[in-house]
């Protein structure tokens, strides 16, 4: 079903309900029993009718413009920060329109018109009421119309949240959807990314680097250890060749503990990239420097040295 087909199901319905309206109009007056509901049935389900067609019509809308950008592309920050800002501008497209049928369908009963009226004047006193009463909804519907306008991350971002790394997979006006390495889904309140502080790997680029931590004994030799990084990297096309780096970072008592970084095109290549990298330097260690692997130094002194 194309995008202009699923529009005119809803705007036939409402055609069919507005042209029952008119044609019964005056006639509708005289009915009785149960017959003298149907007028009302029928403007609660033109006011439907126009509400369904309202989000279809957003949605054909939000589907015609993403259209124009691609996600699988390899430098797709700028679709990734329009797909952000339109997945979440539908939503709150869609809760106001809702909001506004549902508030047509209300006023459109006498009883409640009149209620409303006669509430008028406590409607201040209620307010606050509410008000307290739902102020974290708010606040967290709030923050997710902020983030959409802010947006310290988009969708696809690989982000670092409460110790764990990952890549933002859904993000809704209330809550956002981290998809973990593991394949595990960490839910958190949109508040959360506005009150705490966590890392954003991907903010300004697609581009990201990744490390790989070695630890040898002091015997390796680093040169033979760089020209095996290069014989690797030349080997896969997870690597984008921009970044290409090994450096002794740290010397402990038992081992030496050496960093490579290499870059790759987006986080998940990198993530493969880091992990095939892993593999093959310590398969090259254990197979030529097998002396060099961490190992434990006990010295057998006797007690007296003159002996």
């Amino acid at each position: 079903m194309n995008n202009y087909t699923r529009l005119v199901l809803p705007l036939l319905v409402t055609s069919i309900l507005v042209f029952l309206r008119l044609f019964f109009g005056q006639t509708a007056k005289t009915w009785e029993g149960y017959l003298a509901y149907l007028p009302q049935i029928n403007t609660v389900l033109i006011i439907i009718g126009f509400t369904w067609s309202a989000l279809v019509l957003i949605s054909i809308f939000k589907t015609l413009f993403l259209k124009q950008y691609d996600l699988n592309q390899a430098d797709n920050l700028k679709a990734r920060k329009i797909y952000t800002q339109i997945n979440l501008l539908h939503k709150v497209g869609n809760f106001v329109v809702v909001l506004i049928g549902v508030g047509l369908i209300l006023v459109s009963f006498e009883p409640i018109r009149k209620i409303g009226v006669g509430l008028f004047a406590s409607a201040g006193v209620a307010g606050i009421i509410i008000g307290f009463s739902a102020q974290k909804a708010i606040g967290t519907l709030i923050a997710g119309i902020q983030i959409a306008i802010t947006q310290p991350f988009r969708l696809d971002d690989a982000v670092v949240v409460e110790g764990e790394w990952g890549w933002i997979e859904e993000i809704n006006l209330n809550y956002v959807v981290v998809k973990i390495w593991d394949e595990r889904r960490l839910v958190l309140p949109s508040t959360y990314f506005l009150e705490k502080p966590f890392q954003n790997w991907t903010r300004n680029s697609a581009d990201i680097i990744g490390s790989v931590f070695l630890y040898t004994d002091y015997t390796v030799s680093f040169d033979a250890l760089r020209k095996e990084l290069d014989r690797v990297l030349e080997t896969t096309d997870l690597w984008d060749k921009r970044v290409k780096v090994l450096q002794v970072t740290d010397s402990k008592e038992h081992t030496v503990e050496s960093r490579i970084l290499v870059s790759a095109k987006n986080s998940p290549t990198a993530w493969d990239l880091r992990v095939y990298v892993r593999e093959k330097m310590i398969e090259f260690i254990q197979k030529n420097y097998p002396e060099s692997l961490p190992k434990t130094r006990i010295s057998m002194l006797p007690n007296n040295p003159s002996e």
